[in-house]
């Protein structure tokens, strides 16, 4: 019961109530459940990125600990503020979690609950039948758990940063103190999995093959229900079909070893799996949220773009290479969208959003050099 109630908490209660945080500073037809819940996981990445990567470069001695100090008590103080907030626009008749004006079911905000009162027999099979896929799914993740030969690295680390309380300061392989890799030392998803992992009191191998599978892929599916919901704004009955358009792609989508949908299902919780299926759809979501063609307010999105940069953080703790991908994609996006809108500040913006990834590569780079000249 007690890892129950650990894992609830930290992987439930915390990112939710983290999330409240940009969600509180966004236009309030964008707001809903599900988008509150990704951008606490993602804001709360970026926060453990930010603490963590100091410590794994500057602290020698029990870096895992300190760093998940460090953590909780940031963590937990982000979660107060999201909470305050809410209850600040609570209280004004905005709540953070929704809309605060009267909603019809062609809005694109609208409640799932509310709009399955409304739904066709045609569109409650689809749902049905993307849950079956999601189920089944879900069921192979938990019964059928795939070990891959990269588990002897990275699950390993999580759990000597569990047992030993230290990151990269010990030798997956054979046990011994070593320095640190400069491959690795940067991307700390598997010491998240380790926070997790001390914070459920369970065995970080079960929370690598087990708990991750059952949180990460339906947060992806719940990233791509985002996605389809402005794709299909305007015909929302494709929605459901799109669903299991996509589900139906991770399932047969194992046509080498090395395609996204095999690193989804096989791979979960390793970091470069995570960076392919949630964190680069990630950036689609976004863009297409703070460039949708609509007239707004500036002010509004705010929260959009500080998500924006909580992505490109999150892409680090996850991948090394994840970072130049994403800085990639970001460049090439600023400068369509500088051509579409005839509108140099959009290159800008979408630059400095990639900041942290500049310091990412600086950091690396300078680690690289470190290590090749010492």
């Amino acid at each position: 019961m007690a890892a129950v109630i650990g894992l609830v908490f930290w992987l439930g209660v915390v990112p939710f109530c983290i999330g409240l945080i940009p969600a509180n500073y966004i236009s309030p037809d964008k707001r809903s459940p599900g988008f509150i819940l990704l951008a606490g996981y993602f804001m709360m990445w970026a926060i453990y990125g930010l603490l963590t990567i100091p410590a794994v470069l500057w602290v020698q001695y029990d870096n895992f600990q300190k760093a998940s100090a460090w953590f909780t008590v940031v963590s937990i103080l982000c979660a107060v503020c999201g909470i305050l907030l809410w209850y600040r626009n609570y209280k004004k008749g905005n709540p953070g979690l929704l809309c605060g004006r009267k909603r019809n079911i062609n809005d694109a905000n609208v409640t799932f609950a509310e709009r399955l009162k409304k739904m066709s027999w045609e569109e409650r099979v689809e749902w049905l039948l993307f849950l079956v896929v999601l189920g089944f799914q879900l069921y192979q993740a938990a019964a059928c758990t795939s070990f891959d030969g990269d588990d002897a690295y990275y699950v390993t680390e999580s759990l000597l940063a569990q047992e030993a309380g230290v990151m990269y300061r010990i030798l997956p392989y054979k046990g011994g103190s070593t320095g640190l890799d400069v491959r690795h030392a940067l991307a700390v998803f598997p010491m998240w999995i380790a926070f997790v992992a001390v914070g459920s009191g369970l065995h970080a191998t079960i929370v690598s093959h087990l708990v991750m599978p059952l949180l990460l892929i339906p947060l992806t599916y719940l990233l791509y229900f985002q996605i389809g919901k402005i794709l299909f704004s305007d015909k929302r009955v494709n929605l459901p079909a799109f669903m299991i358009v996509m589900g139906l792609f991770q399932i047969f989508g194992n046509v080498s070893i090395y395609t996204n949908e095999t690193f989804f299902l096989t791979r979960t919780w390793q970091g470069k799996s995570v960076a392919g299926s949630l964190v680069i759809p990630a950036f689609f979501w976004l863009l297409l949220l703070l460039y949708d063609g609509k007239k707004k307010d500036k002010r509004a999105d705010v929260g959009l773009w500080v998500l924006l940069i909580c992505v490109n953080m999150t892409a680090g703790i996850c991948s090394s290479i994840a970072v130049f991908l994403v800085s990639i994609l970001l460049a090439l996006t600023g400068f369509v969208l500088m051509l579409v809108e005839r509108d140099f500040k959009v290159l800008l913006k979408l630059g400095a959003a990639c900041i942290p990834n500049l310091v990412y590569m600086g950091i690396y780079v300078v680690m690289a050099y470190s290590y090749l000249w010492r």
